[in-house]
């Protein structure tokens, strides 16, 4: 009995597992808009129904695929601030280039991990807690998609606070956060030429990283 249950539930992960896949794949090619759970399921190459069975809805689906977005940067930078060969600096561009390349790599992704969700009542916060009230977590229920957000904010204010001190990590966490979304936003619409600008991503991301460790030597 035991080995049946087993069985049933490696089958009901193993189908899961497809299911995200494809819908990553689908929103990889042409944006949220693709992904459907009829689409999904075909991709997957399950049964009409087996979407249904895993997934409450579209917005149920999207959820998953943005807490796994979110998932993969956390695990990148964890790896970044525990490589003892890394400097602080070197930790602090890795984590930043690891959030553009999204960007640059799953546009899709990136903008649904990031879309402006609208201002609420009394949620506008400031610095890192402004960043994450923008998160994008699809309508349903975004509250893993959030963790695994705020799990990624903590992994990089530890990185932070390595060169700026941790009361003043908050501040100039923010500060590196908005600026590289705006890095990835602006190469995404191609205004970051270097013909125009002189400069690339990586070349902004650096003199980032300078002036926040100039900054902490003398705060």
């Amino acid at each position: 009995m035991m080995d049946v249950m087993a069985t049933r539930a490696e089958s009901a992960a193993a189908t899961r597992r497809a299911l995200l896949d494809a819908a990553a794949e689908l929103l990889d090619l042409g944006g949220p808009e693709a992904v459907t759970l009829r689409e999904v399921g075909a991709r997957a190459g399950v049964t009409r129904g087996a979407p249904y069975r895993h997934f409450a809805g579209k917005d149920s689906l999207l959820t998953a695929v943005a807490t796994e977005g979110w998932e993969r940067i956390g695990d990148r930078v964890h790896a970044l601030r525990t490589d003892p060969a890394l400097s602080a600096s070197e930790k602090l561009c890795g984590a930043l280039r690891a959030l553009i390349g999204v960007g640059r790599d799953q546009p899709h992704l990136y903008q649904m991990l990031f879309r402006q969700r609208g201002d609420r009542p009394g949620e506008r916060g400031e610095g890192l807690e402004r960043v994450r009230l923008q998160l994008c977590g699809p309508e349903g229920d975004p509250a893993a998609a959030v963790r695994a957000a705020e799990r990624f904010q903590d992994e990089f204010l530890a990185i932070v606070a390595t060169l700026v001190k941790e009361r003043n990590a908050p501040h100039y966490g923010a500060l590196l956060l908005s600026s590289a979304h705006g890095i990835a936003g602006m190469e995404l619409s191609g205004h970051l030429g270097p013909d125009k600008w002189r400069t690339t991503a990586d070349g902004l991301v650096d003199t980032l990283v300078r002036m926040v460790a100039d900054a902490g030597e003398t705060t």
